[in-house]
This record gives structure tokens, sequence and C-alpha cells, in this order.
């Protein structure tokens, strides 16, 4: 009777972590297993029948040929100047008091949930055609022509939501450098530049290639943020694909699929080249 009433707890303690995960199995495969179940199902259908017909149209059509090369062009150059950013930036704050650093933090950790339809109404009015910085760096002389609503817009927009993520994920990434190895590099003879180019940029090298394709995710799933500022003005392939299930004129929820499926297995790519780099430098 003993043995069995012990049983019955060490079983329920057993049963209880499966208890706990179940409402975040439950809503992983609703909000991310379904949907990709979804999207690769469609993007196999045209016309009721299995058929390549979505993928042959996207190939084949300069216009979407050209959405995912504008929308890599902006990810590609906002990540990286979002990442060289924020590496400097980190450096920075880690040589700062603690108190001041908290607080840095803090509001790079509130500044980093700052994006979608604010940020760009924040940009229009500080750097629009009549925003108050355009207006005043003009006045000094300091530009003659700027336009927000332009690629070089676009990517300075994609770049200021790039920088605090980029800072969340770098700070905890140089833990892994000691306060001592800047000292011994001095004794000796080497400089600031050599010290970062030989001891602290490979050692940091896998944080910095993580954080390069998270942040090249992050640019290439925007939406909000560039259709606020640019509607459908600006080809991307985000944009296309919302114009495909919820746009005015037409729907293609297949197509759509389609486009969907080609952008996840470019990050897919990516990642997978990601991977392999960072297990290449960890062997060498």
């Amino acid at each position: 009777m003993t043995a069995s009433t012990s049983a019955k707890p060490a079983s329920w303690r057993r049963l209880l972590p499966l208890a706990l995960v179940l409402p975040f199995a439950l809503a992983f495969g609703l909000f991310q297993l379904a949907p990709m179940a979804w999207v690769l199902i469609h993007s196999f259908q045209a016309g009721g029948d299995w058929s390549l017909a979505n993928f042959r149209e996207i190939l084949g059509s300069p216009f979407y040929r050209q959405s995912f090369a504008n929308s890599l062009d902006l990810a590609f150059w906002s990540s990286l100047l979002g990442l060289g950013i924020a590496l400097a930036g980190t450096a920075a704050l880690r040589q700062v008091p603690g108190r001041l650093r908290d607080a840095v933090v803090a509001f790079t950790t509130m500044a980093s949930n700052f994006s979608g339809v604010p940020l760009a109404f924040a940009f229009i009015v500080l750097l629009g055609m009549n925003g108050a910085a355009t207006l005043l760096l003009r006045e000094l002389g300091l530009i003659e022509q700027f336009h927000l609503y332009s690629r070089a817009g676009l990517i300075l927009l994609y770049t200021y939501f790039q920088i605090p993520l980029a800072v969340l994920l770098l700070y905890p990434a140089f833990d892994a450098i000691k306060a001592d190895w800047r000292e011994a590099a001095a004794l000796l003879g080497a400089g600031p530049l050599h010290y970062w180019l030989r001891v602290a940029l490979p050692v940091l090298s896998p944080a910095l290639l993580g954080t390069f394709i998270i942040l090249l995710a992050n640019a290439l799933g925007a939406y909000a943020s560039t259709y606020a500022l640019m509607t459908s003005n600006y080809n991307l392939v985000t944009i296309q694909i919302a114009g495909l299930v919820a746009g005015d004129i037409f729907l293609e929820p297949q197509l759509a699929a389609a486009l969907s499926l080609l952008l996840m297995a470019l990050l897919v790519l990516v990642t997978a080249v990601n991977q392999w780099l960072i297990a290449r430098s960890r062997h060498e």
C-alpha cells in the first residue's frame, strides 16, 4: 500500500513537465507548423492540381526576381551597417560604469521593439521632405538633396531597427573576452588595431556571424515599416506576398505561398552557410 501511494506522486512528477509544455507545443503547432504546412502544400498547387507553375512564374518573371534582389540588397547592407555600428557601440558600452551601462541596455531593449508604423512615422517627421532634421541640415548646408522615400532612405530605416537587436545579441558575447588580454597584447607590442584584428575579432567571429544571419533574416522579413513608408512603390518580396493575399485588385494565395517558400528556402540556405562557417572557424 505504501509502495503504490509513493509511486503515484513519482508518476505525477514525471507527467507534470509534459503537462506544462503542452500549451506551448499547441501554440507552436497552430502558429508555426500549421502555417508552414499550408504554405508548403499550396505552393505546389495551381488550378486545383499539383504543379510547379507558381515557381515557374516567379523564376521567369523579372518583376519577382527584382523583388528578391531588392530584399537581399536592403537586408545585406542594413545588416552589415547595423552590425558594424553595434559592434563599436557594444565595445564602448562594456567600458562605461555599471549604472550607465544598465540604463543604456534598458533603453536598447526598448528601442529594439520600436518598429513598424510608429518607426516609419518617426522617420517621416524627422527626415521626410519637410522633416525637422532635413530642414535643419539643409539650412546648415550639410545636405542638398535627401529623399527618404528611396533605397538610401530604406537602408537608413532598416539600419536603425537593426542596431538595437545587434547590440542585445552581441553584448553577452563580449563576456568571452578577458580584460587582461588587452594588457598582454600591449606588453607584446600590439596596438589597439592589432589587438582587435588578431585577438578580439577572432574570438567574437562566431557571435558576429550568428548575429549577422539573424539581422539578415530580420530585414528580409520586415514589412510594416517599409509598407508604411513606401506603400507598394518599392518592390520587395514581403510587399508582394501581402499584395497577393490581401490586395485590392486580385488575390493569388498559391503564388504568395510559393514566394513565401522561396523566401524560407533562402533563409535556410543562408543559415546553413553560416553554420558551416562557424564550424570551420572553430576547427581552425
